[in-house]
């Protein structure tokens, strides 16, 4: 299986280095579909994001709480996934890029979400937004 590996990101404006932060391959049982036959059931989906991050303007001092931590990614989208069924994945990876946006040091975020049980394989979308879009 490929690995994917953050990457260090630079800015379209000014070339400065832009932190990167990453979830990949985080798979979780989703309910999601337009058709009859994925109404009232799950799917497994595999969320990939990656959001490239403004410098910090404050020393991290091995501190949480001066990053933005996987968990806000996470959470934010468990908590989406939480709210019932989502018929397209474009909506879904779209609340997801949006979720992410939100945090004050996210300036871009890539979000690939796959559907994993369809015939015959993966299928899915990728979506890039950056705040000056959000």
């Amino acid at each position: 299986m490929e690995q994917r590996l953050g990457r260090v990101s630079t800015t379209r404006e000014t070339g400065e280095p832009l932190d990167r932060i990453f979830v990949h391959d985080y798979v979780l049982e989703v309910e999601i579909g337009v058709h009859h036959n994925e109404k009232g059931v799950t799917q497994r989906v595999r969320f990939s994001v990656d959001i490239d991050l403004t410098p910090s303007r404050q020393e991290l001092e091995d501190d949480i709480v001066h990053t933005l931590d996987y968990d806000y990614v996470i959470n934010g989208i468990k908590a989406i996934i939480a709210r019932g069924h989502i018929n397209l994945v474009e909506t879904l990876a779209e609340d997801v890029a949006q979720h992410c946006l939100a945090h004050p040091r996210a300036a871009r975020v890539t979000v690939g979400i796959e559907k994993l049980d369809k015939d015959p394989g993966a299928v899915g979308v990728e979506v890039m937004r950056s705040k000056r879009e959000a």
